[in-house]
């Protein structure tokens, strides 16, 4: 069974392999390796900038949001569609220790592998999904209505040590899938 699928109906982004694949195929991203195994053609727009992180999310970063963080805003396509925002932070530390995640290109992988490159590998995820009322922006560049309940990922990226190396928070458009699987021996 493929881990993703692009079809009329809608994306399903599929944890169980999506971040061990980012590679795959030269991708510089799992959103890039996952849609392009669907037959889709991504492409994001990425803007990296240095600035404070907002304070729900400086709160998961704990004592490494007191510095400046690199944020990673990303808007994401299939085609012409715009399916996701996306927008990273980046604890200064990490910044220091894998220079490429604050550059535009970073390369086969994306953020994650160049964080591994530095010893700084993600061990650990937790992504919490919810569901927030749509801003006035995120409603006019996903073409939702103001107010309309989008699905949110907030994905936060752990070392072995348990430093938080990475939060991203997803917003999607309409018509996502979200598949996780679950051991059970």
């Amino acid at each position: 069974m493929p881990s993703n699928i692009i079809g009329t109906n809608g994306i399903t982004r599929d944890a169980r392999s999506r971040y061990r694949q980012r590679a795959e195929g030269g991708a510089h991203g799992a959103f890039e390796a996952e849609t392009k195994r669907a037959g889709g053609t991504p492409r994001a727009e990425v803007e990296v900038l240095r600035g404070t992180a907002p304070a729900e999310i400086a709160t998961i970063l704990g004592d490494d949001a007191s510095d400046a963080v690199v944020i990673r805003q990303r808007r994401m396509y299939n085609g012409e569609r715009l399916v996701q925002l996306a927008d990273t932070y980046i604890p200064a530390f990490v910044a220091e220790a894998a220079p490429a995640v604050a550059q535009l290109d970073t390369g086969e992988g994306g953020i994650i592998s160049r964080m591994a490159d530095a010893g700084l590998s993600q061990t650990d995820v937790v992504e919490d999904v919810t569901q927030v009322p749509a801003t006035a922006d995120q409603a006019a560049a996903l073409g939702v209505d103001d107010g309309e309940l989008l699905l949110t990922i907030t994905h936060t990226g752990r070392t072995e040590s348990g430093q938080v190396v990475e939060v991203t928070r997803h917003v999607l458009g309409r018509g996502w899938t979200l598949r996780y699987g679950v051991p059970l021996a």
